[in-house]
């Protein structure tokens, strides 16, 4: 009889989670939180490089790309955010001006709140301070990451970890599998290597059965062997 009603425990232990978890969307959607939305097209800028900071992003829908521009012009794709993602948080620690650009990969819908907001909404509520924080630890595990990816693993197996990374692997509360609409341009920009060694390698993994095009680029979970591949 005890055995039988273990599941049912369990079952309930998770709805219980569920409904006590902290839904960032709802609370920003409140009408106690200064903000606006604004929806962007494919490839429209959200902000520049070199614009006041004034504001904090988080991504309703859709997608952004992070880039910077160096002196010379070159231009390198440092991220690539999805729903639920926070950006432009580098006005809370200070910043005056915008370090990098963010424009629209898709049809984007992003929550625009005023900085004196943010840390107004970051006191005030736990919850929401805690998925901050957590974002914030995690977006810097990531960049660790990235420049251990660039300095020790070939284009092959940085061009896999970041299809994966994409296509939000590992993100269990958030739909994975399909990757952004992005061109391989750009996926040359973020694994630096030249466009025609994306190409190489993306032909290769789809014949491998690592990813396949149905209506958008669909990511086999079985890509994740080419980065644990010694």
């Amino acid at each position: 009889m005890r055995a039988s009603t273990i599941p049912r425990k369990i079952k309930s232990n998770i709805k219980l989670k569920q409904k006590l978890a902290f839904d960032a969307q709802t609370f920003l959607d409140s009408a106690g939180v200064a903000r606006k939305v604004k929806e962007f097209k494919r490839a429209e800028g959200i902000y520049a490089q070199g614009d006041a900071a004034s504001t904090v992003m988080y991504l309703q829908s859709g997608g952004v790309k992070l880039t910077v521009v160096n002196e010379v012009g070159k231009e390198a794709v440092v991220a690539v955010l999805g729903p639920g993602d926070f950006f432009g948080e580098g006005s809370l620690a200070g910043q005056p001006v915008r370090m990098g650009s963010a424009t629209a990969i898709m049809p984007t819908t992003v929550l625009v709140i005023e900085k004196s907001e943010m840390f107004k909404v970051l006191h005030a509520e736990h919850g929401l301070s805690d998925l901050f924080i957590k974002f914030m630890l995690a977006r810097n595990i990531r960049i660790e990451a990235d420049l251990v990816d660039q300095l020790f693993n070939s284009s092959e197996k940085r061009l896999a970890r970041t299809l994966l990374l994409l296509a939000r692997y590992g993100k269990q509360d958030q739909p994975h599998g399909v990757v952004p609409k992005i061109s391989q341009e750009m996926l040359a920009e973020m694994i630096g290597t030249t466009r025609s060694r994306v190409n190489f390698f993306m032909n290769k993994f789809r014949k491998m059965g690592f990813i396949k095009y149905n209506g958008g680029l669909q990511i086999n979970t079985s890509l994740l062997s080419v980065v644990l591949h010694e």
